[in-house]
């Protein structure tokens, strides 16, 4: 299983939906791939504290840098 297969399967692991014989490569990669892990973590994370609806209240300029970043990506530029 490549990191791409491992991507393309994140949603259906999440819900379950990965057949048994798929799961064990699946696992098997995340074991083997520090970076599908992290993915796999910080995915796992992001999940928890929505369905949690934990309100995280960042420092001011922390707050600022991220709003600037996004807008930053989200606006187009001229």
């Amino acid at each position: 299983m490549t990191c791409t297969d491992f991507l393309s399967k994140l949603t259906d692991y999440f819900d379950g939906r990965v057949p048994a014989d798929l799961l064990v490569e699946v696992e098997a990669h995340i074991c083997q791939c520090k970076h599908c892990e992290v993915v796999l973590d910080s995915t796992t994370k992001t999940i928890n504290i929505y369905r949690d609806h934990e309100l995280y209240d960042f420092p001011p300029d922390l707050r600022t840098r991220l709003h600037s970043s996004i807008m930053e990506r989200c606006v187009p530029h001229k």
